[in-house]
């Protein structure tokens, strides 16, 4: 069963260029707003990773990413920022958000995809471990 994952960019072009990356390998959803987002998963069940962009209009990513890890249904989510605000300083607010991991645009498709994989990677051994000691 493939992996799900839901991309959050405002960009058409951004979201059609990762979707055809990623479409052979995992389950892609989309959404152009950190609010359409939200609201898809207050209805859907959880993807197993999130690629946020930063810079969106309305709600930027550090807001979703702030309510994503206040909630008990998306907190233990992997989010990975993609976007174009390159600096440290940059990088440093979202990891200390809660943030996965940080790639700056343009992206490079094989550094993306082995970052994906290393926190699927990481979260299904995590879910297990959580699950192990649930049971």
């Amino acid at each position: 069963m493939k992996k799900e994952i839901l991309v959050i960019d405002d960009t058409a072009q951004n979201l059609s260029i990762i979707s055809e990356l990623l479409k052979d390998i995992y389950k892609v959803k989309v959404a152009t707003s950190g609010k359409k987002a939200l609201s898809y998963l207050e209805t859907s069940k959880a993807p197993d990773l999130i690629l946020l962009d930063v810079m969106m209009p309305e709600m930027d990513g550090y807001e979703v990413i702030k309510i994503l890890k206040n909630n008990e249904k998306t907190k233990d989510i992997p989010v990975i920022f993609l976007t174009a605000m390159n600096s440290n300083e940059d990088e440093e607010t979202g990891l200390g958000m809660g943030a996965a991991d940080y790639i700056t645009k343009p992206i490079s498709a094989s550094i993306m995809l082995s970052r994906i994989k290393t926190q699927l990677q990481n979260k299904e051994a995590a879910d297990f471990l959580k699950d192990k000691n649930t049971f």
